[in-house]
Parts: structure tokens; C-alpha cells; sequence
């Protein structure tokens, strides 16, 4: 089994990643740990201040294929960053997909707004990163277009919108 963990920034991916591989013991892959290896080693010609769909564009197709070579050797794994598609799925046939789950973690509005401090608060919980300027207004519209293809794609998603509780059940 594979899970996929997608989200926009700040909503808790890595630690619900973290929270899986504590109880399933599945190994787990931070795409932004792929992103700033590729990065520092000079390996690509990106940067960490990249356009997101750059990036996207860029470290899917390695991580795609990470997932399919995890599914033919039957091995679990957790992965999770903001630059797993929408559309994924098309980059699969059946067989692959009846061995991923994948889950999108999304803010609502009410919950950005009123907790926006406590967002920017907890940033740092697993990883540290400095301050990207984030804005409410940025979060809440990035978070609805997420929130909005979910459900025209069917997707699981967590919407988190009265109180942050993640549990580690996929």
C-alpha cells in the first residue's frame, strides 16, 4: 500500500505522515526532502523560491515512479507533499491504483481565519522552515481550489474546518 498525503502548505501533511509511520511502521517520503536533496546537490536547475507548478512538473514524475517501484515489489510507503498532482491518477493503470490511497488535507475558511495564528504557530511542529509570507487570503483561496477539485474528482479529502484533529486512520 502506498499513501499519498496532498495538501496545500501548513495544513499538517508531514505530521500525519509522521503519525502513520508511528503506527503502521510504513517508511515515509517528504517530497520537499526530494525537492531541497535535488536542489542543494546541484543536480536540477531549481530552487526552493520555484513556481510551485515548476516544481510539480518537475518531481512527480521521479516520485511517480518511486510508487509504481514500491507497489511491483509489494512494499508499503507513505508520501506526502504539496506537489502530488491533481489528476495523479491518470499516471497509473487500475492495478497501481487499487494499491494507493490518497488523501488531501485541506483548511476551511472559517478555521483559516480564525485560527491563522496558530497555523503560523505550528509550522515548525516537524520540520523547519523559515517564514514564507504566507497571508489568509492566500491560504483561504488556495485551500478552496483544493477543496473544490477534490470533490469534482471524488477524492478522500480532510477538511479541517472547526478544529484541528488529525487522527492517523487512512
Amino acid at each position: 500500500m502506498v499513501i499519498l498525503i496532498a495538501g496545500d502548505t501548513h495544513t499538517g501533511k508531514t505530521l500525519l505522515a509522521q503519525k502513520l509511520l508511528e503506527k503502521y511502521r510504513y517508511p515515509y517520503l517528504s517530497i520537499d526532502h526530494l525537492k531541497m536533496g535535488l536542489i542543494r546537490s546541484g543536480l536540477c536547475e531549481l530552487s526552493a523560491e520555484s513556481d510551485e507548478a515548476e516544481l510539480t512538473d518537475y518531481l512527480w514524475p521521479i516520485v511517480r515512479e518511486m510508487v509504481k517501484t514500491c507497489i511491483e515489489n509489494a512494499q508499503n510507503m507513505i508520501v506526502e507533499g504539496c506537489y502530488i498532482p491533481f489528476g495523479w491518477e491518470k499516471d497509473f493503470t487500475t492495478e497501481y491504483i487499487r494499491q494507493i490511497k490518497y488523501v488531501c488535507l485541506i483548511f476551511g475558511e472559517e478555521y483559516i481565519r480564525h485560527n491563522f495564528r496558530d497555523i503560523l504557530k505550528f509550522e515548525n511542529v516537524i520540520e523547519q522552515r523559515p517564514a514564507a509570507g504566507l497571508t489568509v487570503e492566500d491560504l483561504c483561496r488556495t485551500n478552496e481550489y483544493n477543496l473544490r477539485q477534490c470533490r469534482s474528482r471524488n477524492y478522500d479529502y480532510i477538511l479541517i474546518d472547526k478544529e484541528y484533529r488529525i487522527d492517523a486512520e487512512i
